[in-house]
C-alpha cells in the first residue's frame, strides 16, 4: 500500500477512545460545513460508500452525492456520536434535521460504520438512515448553520 499524496489525517488508527471521539467530531464539523469538497477530502481517493440506497466510489462520486443531498436537504444540522471503536474502525450514531423546499421538516437518524486506512483516511463508509417527519416546533437543533457549538451536547 503506497503512502497517499496528502498528509496523514490525524488522528491515526489504531484509535483510543479520545482519538475516536476527535475523529467523529472532525467528521461532524466537516459535514456541518455542507462543503462537499471539504467532506470528500477525509476519504481515500477510491473510498467506497453505501449511503441509504446509493452506492458510490471515489471522491468525485462522493462530491456529486453530497451536492445533490444539500440541494434537497436545506438548513442541515447534524450531531454525530461515537458508538464503538476498535483498531481502524469506528461506529457512529447520528441525527440531523433539515427541511425540503416546501418547508417540511425532517429528522434523520442513523448509524455509520467506518473503516480507515493507516494514514487516517476513511476507506469505507456504510450508512443506514431513517427519516421522521417533524413539525417545525419539534426541532431540536437550532444553532446557527455551521459547526455545532461546544456547549450543545451530542
Amino acid at each position: 500500500m503506497n503512502r497517499p499524496i496528502e498528509s496523514p489525517r490525524q488522528p491515526l488508527p489504531p484509535f483510543s477512545r479520545d482519538s475516536a471521539v476527535r475523529k467523529v467530531r472532525m467528521a461532524e464539523d466537516a459535514w456541518n460545513s455542507r462543503d462537499p469538497k471539504r467532506v470528500s477530502l477525509a476519504y481515500t481517493p477510491d473510498s467506497r460508500w453505501r449511503n441509504r440506497n446509493a452506492f458510490v466510489q471515489g471522491r468525485d462520486q462522493i462530491v456529486e452525492l453530497l451536492q445533490a443531498k444539500w440541494v434537497r436537504e436545506l438548513d442541515y444540522r447534524l450531531i454525530k456520536e461515537l458508538w464503538a471503536y476498535d483498531g481502524n474502525r469506528i461506529a457512529v450514531r447520528f441525527a440531523y434535521e433539515w427541511h425540503d423546499g416546501a418547508g417540511n421538516w425532517v429528522r434523520s437518524y442513523g448509524n455509520e460504520n467506518w473503516e480507515f486506512d493507516a494514514w487516517g483516511f476513511m476507506a469505507t463508509r456504510h450508512a443506514s438512515i431513517n427519516d421522521v417527519a417533524i413539525a417545525s416546533s419539534d426541532r431540536k437543533f437550532h444553532w446557527t448553520l455551521g459547526t455545532r457549538p461546544e456547549d450543545i451536547r451530542g
